[in-house]
């Protein structure tokens, strides 16, 4: 229970990060494409200078609040519980604070279950891909909540991630001295990249995105088995389905709103992860009598 709490613990600190993520990838791609009303002026403040790309940096700009860019206080900066005692509106300027909390819990609790659910060992090669699925569960986090706001995943990072996963998927297979581990991985993403590619060629993008498109390879080298692969895209499209039933209860007015199909992706592929051998094994069960 240690473990779990603190992975938990841990897990919010880390969708602490990826708000500011999520809001400073976000600008910085407003200043890169000069678009809109910021058109070649960076991200202004209400009254405020504009931001640079270097304020703007992860690594090395300051948290501030998103409105008013005013540097955060160390007091403004605790997960969870600074949203609470603010109210969720900024100390220094009044407006709404667009972090959620909600980001912060759902990262732990991911966190958590992993550590519940994770179907390997926790030695050797395997404990180094937990290490690995933590990351990988912070930039999913990411990516859901950008796509859930934009409508966009943005290459910034997924690249990094497709990176990160392709890495994982060598070293395990030199750790484990094993052929399969390499192109067991590679035939899952081929399965989920080929069949995504297929439908944004046919529908001309109508069907699915192009950030779709380049997610699958992370997903297919995650999900590790061609199997499991299909498993990802059947638990997407089951979660993508339910997901549009309340605005397919909204009539004509509904089905012509966007409904974003990273977040079930990515949902889908933390389902397969953690649960995919037992779902199999399950139905097999049904199936095999």
């Amino acid at each position: 229970m240690v473990i779990v709490f603190l992975l938990g613990l841990l897990g919010i600190i880390f969708g602490s990060f990826v708000n500011a993520l999520v809001w400073r990838t976000h600008e910085q791609s407003v200043i890169a494409t000069k678009t809109g009303a910021r058109k070649g002026k960076g991200s202004k403040a209400k009254g405020g200078k504009a931001l640079t790309a270097a304020e703007l940096s992860i690594v090395k700009g300051r948290s501030m609040c998103s409105e008013c860019h005013h540097v955060l206080a160390a007091k403004d900066l605790v997960p969870v519980l600074s949203w609470l005692w603010l109210k969720g509106k900024c100390r220094y300027c009044g407006a709404k604070i667009q972090d959620s909390p909600l980001v912060e819990l759902a990262t732990g609790i991911l966190f958590a279950v992993s550590y519940v659910a994770w179907p390997y060992d926790f030695k050797g090669a395997e404990l180094l891909q937990f290490v690995f699925w933590l990351a990988f569960l912070v930039g999913f986090v990411t990516l859901a909540v950008y796509d859930l706001r934009w409508f966009l995943l943005p290459d910034k990072l997924v690249f990094p991630l497709t990176g990160l996963a392709a890495l994982q998927v060598v070293i395990v297979a030199v750790w484990e001295h094993s052929f399969s581990s390499l192109w067991m991985p590679a035939c899952g993403a081929a399965i989920i990249f080929g069949l995504f590619w297929l439908l944004y060629q046919v529908s001309k993008g109508t069907w699915i995105g192009g950030g779709d498109v380049r997610l699958a390879i992370i997903l297919g080298l995650l999900a590790g088995t061609p199997l499991r692969a299909l498993g990802v895209i059947f638990f997407a499209s089951l979660i993508g389905t339910v997901a549009s039933i309340p605005q397919l209860m909204k009539g004509r007015q509904g089905l012509t709103q966007r409904i974003p199909f990273g977040p079930s992706l990515l949902l889908a592929t933390v389902i397969a992860v953690l649960w995919g051998a037992r779902i199999g094994s399950w139905y097999q069960s049904l199936v095999i009598r």
